[in-house]
C-alpha cells in the first residue's frame, strides 16, 4: 500500500515540478545520510508529501543546495531539507522495514526478509527515538493482519488500522496545536489508500481466491462508479480537514497530490480493465 501518494506532474507548472523534485531529492540524500544506502534504497514518494504538509504548516528554516549522487552522476540536481525531511526519512525507514517483513511473512518472499535483516537495527533505534509512532505502526499492522486473516475480512475496521497507523504519523508532535488535526488528515488518506489498494487488486485477488476487503462492504454487485464514489467520500475526509489548515506554501503542489495524483494509479487500472467504457465520475478533480 505504498506508492500512491504521488504528484502529477502533468498538472504542474515547472517551478512546481522542482519543488516538488527538489523535496525528494533533499529526502533520498537525507535518507542516506542518516541511514546509509540501504536506507537510500527505501525511498518512495509517500513520505514527501508528509515533508511538503509540515514544512507549509510550520513553516521550519529551509537549506538548499545541489549536487550530483549515483542516480543523477553527471548533471547536479536542487534539493531543500528542513527538521521535517529528517522526520520523514525516520518514518520511511520504519515503513520500509515493516513492509519487508509483511511480505515475508505473506509470501516467504526470501528477499524481503534479507533486506529487513540489513535494516533491523537502524529500525531498533528509531523505534526508541519514536515510541508513539512505532507502537502505531506494529498495533495497527497487527490488528490489521487479524483482520484479514479471518474468514471474512472486515473491510470498515481493516481501513481504520491502516488510517489510525498513517493519523499517526502524519503527528509530528502530540502536544502540538494541529495534532488533532493532522491526525485526522492521515487517517482519512490511510483508509483511501487501503480501499484503493484493494479496489486495485479486486480481480486478482478474486482469480487466486484470496481475501478482499470489498466482498464485505455490500450485497450488491460492484459497479465502477459504486467504487469510484467510495474511493471520492474516503478522500473527501482527508480533503476536508487539508483544506481547514492554514497552508500557503506549496499550496497548489500539495493540492495537484490530493485532487489529482493520488488517483493516477487507480485510473491506470481503471483503463485497462474497462477499454472503451465511459466512466461517469470525474477521475479526482483538483480544486483550483
Amino acid at each position: 500500500m505504498f506508492g500512491y501518494i504521488t504528484a502529477d506532474p502533468g498538472s504542474l507548472t515547472q517551478a512546481e515540478i522542482d519543488r516538488y523534485g527538489g523535496c525528494y531529492c533533499g529526502l533520498c540524500r537525507c535518507l542516506s545520510r542518516r541511514h546509509g544506502f540501504c536506507g537510500r534504497m527505501t525511498l518512495t514518494y509517500d513520505m514527501t508529501f508528509l515533508v511538503l504538509v509540515l514544512s507549509s504548516l510550520y513553516e521550519p528554516e529551509e537549506t538548499t543546495s545541489s549536487g550530483r549522487c549515483p542516480v543523477h552522476p553527471v548533471k547536479p540536481r536542487s534539493y531543500w531539507q528542513n527538521r521535517f525531511t529528517d522526520y520523514a526519512a525516520d518514518l520511511n525507514l520504519m515503513l520500509a522495514w515493516w513492509n519487508c517483513m509483511d511480505d515475508w511473512e505473506d509470501d516467504k518472499n526470501v528477499a524481503s526478509r534479507a533486506f529487513a535483516g540489513l535494516l533491523g537495527k537502524k529500525c531498533r533505534q528509531l523505534e526508541q527515538q519514536y515510541p508513539r509512532q512505532s507502537k502505531a505502526i506494529r498495533e495497527n499492522l497487527a490488528a490489521l493482519h487479524q483482520y484479514e486473516d479471518g474468514p471474512q475480512v472486515n473491510a470498515d475496521a481493516a481501513a481504520d488500522c491502516f488510517g489510525n497507523l498513517m493519523g499517526e504519523l502524519f503527528v509530528w508532535r502530540e502536544d502540538d496545536y494541529w495534532a488533532k488535526d493532522l491526525r485526522a488528515m492521515g487517517q482519512g488518506l490511510g483508509r483511501f489508500i487501503y480501499i484503493m489498494d484493494a479496489c486495485i487488486d479486486y480481480h486478482s485477488d478474486e482469480r487466486h481466491h484470496r481475501p478482499n476487503p470489498l466482498r464485505a462492504l455490500g450485497t450488491g454487485e460492484r459497479t465502477r462508479q459504486g467504487d469510484y464514489d467510495l474511493l471520492s467520500m474516503l478522500l473527501g475526509d482527508c480533503t476536508a480537514v487539508f483544506e481547514q489548515l492554514p497552508l500557503e506554501q506549496d499550496l497548489h503542489l500539495m493540492r495537484n497530490i490530493l485532487y489529482t495524483g493520488v488517483w493516477q494509479k487507480y485510473n491506470q487500472f481503471d483503463r485497462r480493465h474497462h477499454k472503451g467504457e465511459q466512466h461517469e465520475g470525474n477521475e479526482g478533480e483538483e480544486q483550483s
